[in-house]
């Protein structure tokens, strides 16, 4: 992964957790920084399969198994060779782990430690389970959003997790590494979404303060308890936002409107109501399409309100290139913009454990293979391997499959994966192949690649049997079962814990 970007040669270590951590990670990395993932060998795919997961991108994943000495070590060792760490477990998990501040400023006293939680480290609740809606609660900031009368509305886990949580732990980081650079020494960032959010109230708190906001939802200038700052339905079911506060902006919005502008009716809130339904009523007339038309580009600061998948073919964001696609899948491309030293996004989401050779070897790490040969790191396919050809010559010749998998660089750790021959007659043949039995995928389930044109096959151990429906979760066709490759591979790979290895085919690979 090639670095650009204003952050360009700071080393970054995340141990991987969800939401607000995964998300400053990826803007870190989005911005230049060399960052490493550290998964462990238990994580699923998560809510999302790994290809999808847009959080991920632009940095290489290692899997370091936590739970043994030698992955804590390892572990460690990044962190000594780190600018920043970046963690987001309960308070006290990572000290229970031997990776808390104290211990790696033992190997790395210029260490920034960015701490990510939803309660703080300290106070009643810091101990306690939490999500985005609880965070933003027990701020004030939940209880100020939504209509007059009705109940809160849900910012979906903008406000707490991205807003409160993300953007201020990389703030906090950043701030504290320009220390850094001054003292000498690191500290560690408690970046909680209580007081990210809480933060983020401060204009309303001021308002309060200065008697222009009453503590009621729906009543004030900024959550719609003023007619000409709100949304308005369209004849097809869509909707405007409307948000003309400064009075020569709402003249053009109600000379566009059709509608007379009567300043004493705006500074009546008795007369409300009733402006709010002309408004309402000449919105209504008209589709969403043809008010956008009208709106494009005045002042009035009218906006058509889009869906997520229409967002990105709004011409305005179309010309910026606010979105962007990577691997196929659509999503946000970096911001902020910077004019010298442009944020790039580095490369997909990593599948886990994918670069764990890769990026312990170029961090300098010491016994990169003796940690994996002990299963204190993993490592696992990679997405490019999905796409290959079948073996080489010189695989060919091999006799052993274990031969194959290290000829490969590929690692095998005893406790995923079982490796061994399989022998089988079809159609007068003798087939030979390599299995892997993944621990884990439940009961003596094996799967085998058979060579030439040969195909992928999923069975019990016993009667060998092809299992249609295992088949198409590997993602192949009964009818038309593909030949052996690493995307197969790569497709079992995604849905059980196994390595590479699960690929490597031994003895005869000249088609039937």
């Amino acid at each position: 992964m090639e670095a650009r970007g204003p952050l360009a040669g700071l080393k970054v270590v995340e141990l991987a957790g969800l939401g607000p951590a995964p998300f400053a990670g990826m803007l870190l990395a989005d911005m230049g920084a060399d960052v490493i993932r550290v998964d462990r060998p238990a994580e699923g795919a998560g809510v999302l399969p790994a290809q999808f997961d847009a959080l991920r991108r632009g940095r290489r994943s290692v899997i370091l198994d936590l739970r043994s000495p030698g992955g804590v070590r390892a572990a460690l060792d990044l962190a000594e060779r780190a600018d920043v760490l970046i963690e987001g477990y309960r308070p006290g998990v990572a000290e229970r782990l031997g990776l808390g501040p104290q211990a790696c400023w033992e190997r790395n006293p210029r260490l920034v430690y960015g701490r990510m939680t939803g309660w703080g480290q300290d106070g009643p609740l810091a101990h306690a389970a939490g999500h985005d809606i609880a965070y933003v609660a027990i701020t004030g900031a939940l209880g100020a959003m939504g209509r007059r009368g009705g109940p809160p509305a849900v910012p979906l886990n903008l406000l707490g997790d991205f807003g409160g949580g993300s953007l201020y732990l990389v703030t906090g980081v950043l701030a504290a590494l320009f220390e850094a650079g001054r003292s000498g020494r690191g500290q560690v960032v408690d970046a909680a979404i209580v007081d990210g959010a809480a933060s983020l109230t401060t204009l309303m708190h001021a308002m309060m303060a200065a008697g222009l906001w009453r503590d009621e939802r729906g009543v004030n200038l900024l959550d719609t308890g003023v007619p000409w700052y709100d949304v308005y339905q369209t004849s097809d079911g869509h909707w405007m936002a409307a948000g003309p506060l400064e009075d020569k902006f709402y003249a053009e919005f109600m000379s566009l409107l059709g509608l007379r502008a009567d300043e004493a009716e705006r500074a009546d809130p008795r007369a409300w109501p009733a402006l709010r339904q002309r408004i309402a009523a000449a919105f209504a007339a008209r589709t969403r399409a043809e008010w956008t038309k009208v709106f494009d580009g005045t002042d009035a600061c009218v906006a058509p309100v889009l869906s997520l998948t229409e967002a990105a073919d709004h011409p305005h964001l179309a010309a910026r290139g606010t979105f962007t696609e990577v691997d196929g899948v659509p999503q946000p491309g970096p911001a902020p913009r910077f004019s010298r030293t442009p944020s790039a996004v580095a490369g997909p989401p990593a599948r886990p454990g994918a670069h764990t050779r890769e990026a312990l070897t170029d961090w300098g790490v010491p016994g990169v293979d003796a940690l994996i040969e002990s299963g204190a790191a993993i490592q696992r396919l990679r997405a490019a391997d999905a796409a290959g050809s079948l073996p080489s010559e010189a695989e060919h010749a091999v006799k052993s499959p274990v031969d194959v998998i290290h000829q490969r660089g590929w690692q095998v750790a005893d406790r995923c994966l079982q490796v061994g021959l399989v022998q089988g007659h079809q159609g007068g043949d003798v087939d030979h192949g390599v299995f892997g039995q993944p621990r884990g995928c439940g009961g003596q389930e094996h799967v085998a690649w058979h060579h030439g044109q040969g195909s992928v096959r999923a069975d019990d151990g016993g009667d060998g049997g092809i299992q249609p429906a295992r088949v198409e979760r590997i993602g192949l066709d009964d009818q038309d079962r593909a030949p052996f490759g690493r995307f197969a591979a790569a497709r079992l790979a995604e849905i059980c814990p196994v390595d590479a290895a699960a690929a490597a085919h031994q003895s005869s690979w000249s088609a039937r």
